[in-house]
């Protein structure tokens, strides 16, 4: 049986080293070419709201992160995007499942993106000790 639910992808860009602006400035290009990659129904700034602690807003907007809806089948699909694009960049990632499990992940290299992959399709697929 195909899986056809969707999962939550924070992406966390803040350990770029940027200062405020620069890091948003990543941020706001990342996010068009997110929302093209097969398989992300939906791609938008984290909203001051849902701040997680230690966080800085501009503008209503959390800096530095990134919310994407990603259909589970493809999440391989986003995951070598992300490597491809900031592949030698530290970002973190957290994976919340439909159940509402959650997977905290970090990549600073393509060997950590690939680790990541495994993880999350494990995590996905029922199989994380976690």
């Amino acid at each position: 049986m195909v899986n056809t639910s969707n999962v939550q992808v924070t992406i966390s860009l803040t350990e770029l080293g940027l200062d405020d602006e620069d890091l948003q400035a990543e941020v706001q290009n990342l996010l068009p070419q997110l929302r093209d990659v097969d398989g992300v129904e939906d791609a938008d700034l984290v909203a001051v709201e849902k701040a997680p602690k230690n966080t800085k807003a501009l503008g209503g907007f959390l800096l530095g992160l990134l919310n994407a809806q990603v259909n589970v089948a493809n999440i391989k699909t986003v995951f070598v995007f992300l490597s491809d694009r900031l592949g030698n960049k530290p970002i973190k990632m957290v994976l919340k499942a439909p159940d509402g499990r959650e997977l905290d992940l970090e990549a600073s290299s393509r060997e950590e993106f690939e680790f990541a992959i495994q993880k999350a399709q494990d995590f996905l697929n029922g199989t994380s000790n976690s």
